[in-house]
């Protein structure tokens, strides 16, 4: 169900994914403003400002960001989750 993932939320409580994702897209040489035009043009809903929260582990990400960011990073969850 489409829906139920869009609307998901993952707490980042115990796992890093703000500071990996951070990493892995510096380690990539790709700016924020990059990556958030990159998950618009895919039709990911996220600002720099949401970007700047979620990777600073102060704000909760949804799901379809999360496949969003995996894919625009050529990443794997397992990476992200770590």
């Amino acid at each position: 169900m489409v829906v139920g993932i869009v609307k998901s939320k993952i707490k980042q409580d115990e796992i890093r994914i703000g500071a990996n994702i951070r990493e892995i897209r510096k380690s990539n040489k790709i700016g924020q403003t990059e990556l958030v035009r990159q998950l618009q043009l895919m039709g990911v809903d996220m600002t720099r400002e949401t970007l700047v929260k979620i990777e600073r582990g102060i704000q909760h990400i949804y799901a379809m960001q999360l496949k969003g960011i995996r894919d625009v990073l050529n990443t794997s969850y397992d990476e992200l989750l770590k």
